[in-house]
């Protein structure tokens, strides 16, 4: 990466540590994966219990590797034999210590939009899990919340139906077209401007492009 792009990345990572504090959540910064990987280890206590929603950050950092290795109690929905136990599985993770997500985008100011099919990620960045750790490259952030919006319905939502294979317009076009086709994955839309329960919401920023 140029290094002119590093010092700004981190300038601005600064500024938006300072702004998520203003909003009850706690910020870092890394300026690699394996940096970002060490901070969330050290945010979780051994013997917690751990589970996340879908995310390619948590994964390309090897968060998710780290902590089925690790000395926790993993609610693992990856490894969920069919539909019922991966619901089981999803349904215990409200009551874990740590859930482990990202963000499809996020504002310099610290507001975090998610968009999801099923809700329980963004249910469970809603409530539910004792912590949230989030995990997010600078890829994804943007000057304000009408540009979060536009970055998670026309990118983050249609490469990740590409990724799942599914018969939405956003597939065929990369833009998103606001469908009610039944392959939708843009069911529910969550903002997150500010944590109730100070610092349950732990952010990451990672200066490396993580997920999409």
């Amino acid at each position: 990466m140029d290094e002119n792009r590093i010092k700004r990345n981190v300038l601005l990572g600064e500024r938006m540590i300072k702004n998520l504090e203003t909003r009850n959540m706690e910020g870092y910064y890394a300026d690699s994966k394996e940096e970002a990987l060490q901070i969330a280890l050290r945010l979780i206590p051994e013997g917690s219990s751990i589970a996340w929603g879908g995310s390619m950050s948590i994964a390309e950092i090897g968060l998710k590797d780290a902590v089925c290795q690790g000395n926790y109690k993993v609610y693992n929905r990856d490894a969920a034999k069919d539909k019922e136990e991966k619901r089981k599985i999803e349904l215990a993770t409200y009551d874990s210590d740590f859930f482990l997500t990202s963000a499809n985008a996020i504002t310099e100011s610290g507001v975090l939009v998610n968009i999801d099919g099923n809700a329980n990620r963004v249910s469970a960045i809603a409530y539910g899990p004792r912590n949230v750790i989030m995990i997010i490259g600078m890829n994804k952030v943007t000057k304000d919340l009408e540009n979060a919006w536009s970055r998670a319905r026309n990118e983050a939502a249609p490469i990740n139906a590409q990724r799942f294979g599914l018969d939405t317009p956003c597939c065929k076009t990369g833009s998103c077209f606001d469908c009610k086709n039944p392959d939708t994955i843009c069911c529910q839309f969550l903002v997150t401007r500010y944590s109730k329960h100070p610092n349950r919401i732990k952010v990451i920023l990672v200066n490396e492009d993580l997920g999409f």
